[in-house]
């Protein structure tokens, strides 16, 4: 009997082992292919390449530093190709393998892979690379797919950086720039804000409001959110005007990084070098969001309206002198009337960046749609 167990046992190591053997086999059999060869959509600065970043190098000296530095981030950041590939895995290295004690991994320094459909023209989400300990990652995103051609989209991390990224596909399958224009080439939307325009504190990186207004709308859509930085600083709102030309519209959303002093004093003149030097393009003025404590809480009853108190009179300043391509998003309960919608009383969760999306979703599409005629 003793003899029969050492056979079994020998017999089951025997097949574990083989069975590691032609993973690692399939694992080598991967081939991988640097991101930047595809399409890179959603950055405002296209000479950003190589650095997968979202201001260029060249502009560091003429950006406020705090800001420089959180562009390192890649939110937003999306790389489009196409593969008849039927496993899809990517290799990338991390910038600073970013920890944080209210937001998920896979939101901060994970990615998603979305693909599109053949049906309806839509984007679907696929997987997420669930990242790993350390700063180097390589994970699969998917190993079952039918082999066929599909156009591809995968999302960078919100909250970190890539050092390099790298697309794994079968050793024998084409990996190739995408046919499919989507999003459509022209007309990008950028969007200036906060932690939570960054992408604070979404579940993963297709979650963002960014992202999602991408795949709505059929646009590239610039995340231009810094964590704690969107000051009204006059600096921040020239670095703006330093983006390509190629823009159709822009969303001005930093109140929730300004204490209202500092609205009352430094918005108008933010908002007037926006408007005096985009002059044929919609500027949308975002007020804070409502959190979720206000109604309770005895300084935020007071503070936050005189926040957007003080906003709405730069806008309707600005207005009066004639500059009309200024408009003003009225409501902004992106936490939902029962205050699911963060996940610490002002970031976002999945239901708060919905919520997001829902409430902006129809100004953009009336603006936009202005500037089309």
């Amino acid at each position: 009997m003793f003899n029969k167990y050492k056979e079994w046992l020998l017999t089951g190591l025997l097949l574990l082992t083989l069975t590691s053997l032609m993973v690692q086999a399939h694992a080598e059999s991967l081939r991988y292919v640097d991101a930047r060869q595809f399409r890179i959509i959603n950055r405002g600065y296209l000479d950003t390449m190589p650095a997968l970043t979202r201001i260029p190098d060249a502009l560091q000296d003429d950006t406020r530093p705090e800001i420089f530095e959180l562009a390192q981030c890649s939110a937003g950041i999306g790389i489009r190709f196409r593969t008849n590939s039927s496993t899809i895995a990517a290799r990338y290295q991390l910038k600073n393998d970013e920890i944080m004690n209210h937001m998920p991994f896979t939101g901060i320094k994970g990615s998603d892979l979305y693909v599109l459909t053949e049906k309806d023209n839509t984007w679907h989400y696929l997987a997420t690379i669930r990242p790993q300990e350390g700063k180097e990652q390589q994970r699969k995103y998917v190993t079952r797919m039918d082999g066929k051609m599909h156009e591809y989209l995968i999302y960078l991390p919100l909250y970190d950086g890539v050092n390099r990224f790298e697309i794994g596909v079968d050793s024998t399958a084409e990996l190739a720039y995408p046919m499919a224009e989507n999003p459509r080439k022209g007309g990008k939307i950028v969007f200036f804000g906060t932690s939570i325009m960054q992408g604070g504190c979404a579940s993963r990186t297709g979650v963002t409001q960014t992202n999602q207004l991408q795949r709505i709308l059929n646009r590239e859509c610039v995340n231009m959110g810094f964590s704690g930085s969107a000051k009204l600083y006059e600096q921040n709102a020239r670095m703006l005007l330093k983006m390509d030309e190629d823009i159709a519209m822009y969303v001005i959303d930093p109140l929730m990084n300004n204490p209202k002093d500092m609205v009352d004093t430094l918005s108008y003149q933010f908002m007037k070098i926006l408007v005096t030097n985009i002059t044929d393009k919609p500027i949308l003025m975002v007020p804070a969001e409502k959190q979720p404590n206000q109604e309770f809480d005895t300084l935020l009853c007071k503070n936050n309206p005189l926040r957007n108190a003080y906003w709405k009179r730069t806008y309707l300043q600005l207005r009066k002198e004639g500059h009309k391509n200024l408009y003003y998003m009225d409501s902004c309960d992106f936490a939902g009337k029962d205050g699911e919608g963060t996940v610490d009383n002002v970031h976002l969760t999945d239901i708060g960046f919905n919520n997001y999306v829902q409430a902006i979703l129809p100004y953009l599409k009336r603006l936009l749609g202005r500037r089309n005629k």
